[in-house]
């Protein structure tokens, strides 16, 4: 991931705050984000929310053939995927760095600490066994996805129910949910992963750190472990030399940190399992909280109804004086409306002056009515004229492999020199009438 390099005033100055023991969220150096866990409606898929770095689980499963050398265990199958829906610096489809780290992290965090009983997996040995797939989503990114994404793994696998099988000779019958209650995995433990950022070569250290503290880290070290204080999986990168007693305190802040997730977890995944045998509501339309603007959930107000009539005669004589309106409005012609306030229209009567302008318009109309005939006459004359040019002979080549047409040039219509004559002579007209109406105006 390519996110948008820091500016050299905003690394110094979180280098600084790191140096004075402070963050930007208000934490403390050890101190973990809020961790907030939904569930949806279906078994196996949960959203985890680690500050607002968010993860959404799914987990499926299905009947396959097992693999060659394990005849007797099940399959597991772990994807995460970053989308730029996440943060604008993911591209989708490619297996960036930190993707590739991300998945073998998860691999070794929950297949190899062998936290989930693959035996139990088996439906006929050799034949047939159950795959199950855990699909992991990033939906925000705000740091420490390891974290988050560990945790929504091991709750989703927790909560998944697979359906029941039962075998009879050589024929295998898949139950559905609601002939048989589903089963649910068999899990060990529960391994969760606590990330250490180290700043300026190991002296300071932070807790889950922040998108911002992780793009100026110069190491992170990643601790999975279970609330039995077993160290599943223990990884560090950035080219960073720890000390001993450095890797021993991450270790036990780790334990606490673990022991805390575990239990809320399981508070969680108990209280998801009574609501659903109760029939209560659940998933994530229950788990999204009320006091939001698009809920459009109100306390209702009470309204004092008491000396409302004395209060509206006050108001009224208080109020200004209603303005003048005519009572009888003049309506010109029948089925007509009114506008304004009922004055009659002036708007039909003309001035003299401007009766003596129509009359005049109108002799000027006349004039030109009787031009254009004239016109028109002429223009049909000309027109004859190139039409019988037109049925003169064309004359042809006698050679006969190729035919060759002699055509003469037309000569262009005169109607267009008739037109400008034409409009020379009415604006020669309008300017001769308003002179006349000068003159009218002045005696």
């Amino acid at each position: 991931m390519k996110a948008a390099p820091l500016s050299n005033c905003e690394r110094r100055f979180l280098l600084r705050a790191i140096e004075e023991r402070k963050r930007l969220d208000g934490r403390q150096c050890y101190d973990y984000r809020n961790v907030r866990i939904s569930f949806g409606a279906d078994y196996g898929c949960c959203v985890v929310e680690l500050g607002r770095t968010r993860v959404l689980a799914q987990v499926s499963c299905e009947l396959v053939a097992p693999k060659p050398n394990r005849p007797t265990e099940g399959i597991l199958f772990f994807n995460l995927e970053l989308s730029p829906m996440a943060a604008p610096g993911f591209e989708p489809g490619r297996q960036s760095e930190l993707l590739v780290k991300l998945n073998r992290l998860i691999e070794r965090c929950l297949r190899n600490s062998k936290c989930i009983d693959t035996e139990s997996l088996c439906v006929v040995a050799g034949e047939k066994v159950w795959q199950i797939r855990l699909d992991l989503h990033l939906l925000n990114h705000d740091g420490n996805i390891m974290d988050a994404a560990s945790i929504a793994g091991i709750v989703a696998l927790c909560h998944f129910r697979r359906p029941d099988v039962s075998l009879q000779g050589e024929e295998v019958t898949v139950y559905t949910p609601e002939e048989r209650d589903p089963v649910p995995l068999s899990i060990h433990h529960m391994p969760i992963c606590v990330s250490f950022a180290f700043f300026q070569q190991g002296t300071y250290l932070l807790v889950d750190p922040s998108e911002r503290e992780e793009s100026v880290m110069d190491g992170v070290l990643v601790i999975a472990m279970n609330k039995h204080r077993e160290i599943c999986t223990i990884q560090s990168s950035g080219g960073i030399m720890l000390v001993k007693d450095q890797v021993l305190r991450c270790s036990k802040i780790t334990a606490v940190k673990v022991a805390e997730i575990t239990e809320l977890i399981q508070k969680a995944l108990e209280n998801d399992q009574k609501v659903r045998k109760e029939g209560g509501k659940f998933g994530f339309a229950e788990s999204i909280p009320n006091q939001k603007i698009t809920a459009f959930k109100m306390e209702s107000a009470a309204v004092d109804t008491n000396n409302v009539e004395e209060q509206a005669g006050e108001i009224i004589t208080k109020a200004d004086p209603p303005s003048e309106v005519f009572a009888k409005p003049i309506l010109h012609t029948p089925g007509t409306a009114q506008i304004g306030e009922g004055i009659e229209n002036s708007w039909g009567d003309l001035e003299e002056s401007e009766k003596e302008e129509a009359v005049e318009e109108e002799g000027e109309s006349e004039t030109t009515v009787f031009e254009c005939h004239k016109m028109e006459t002429e223009t049909e004359g000309t027109s004859t004229m190139t039409e019988a040019k037109k049925d003169e002979p064309i004359v042809l080549s006698d050679s006969e492999e190729e035919e060759v047409v002699i055509l003469e040039p037309q000569e262009l219509p005169k109607k267009t020199r008739t037109q400008t004559k034409s409009k020379q002579e009415n604006t020669s007209k309008k300017a001769f009438n308003k002179r006349r109406r000068k003159k009218r105006a002045a005696y």
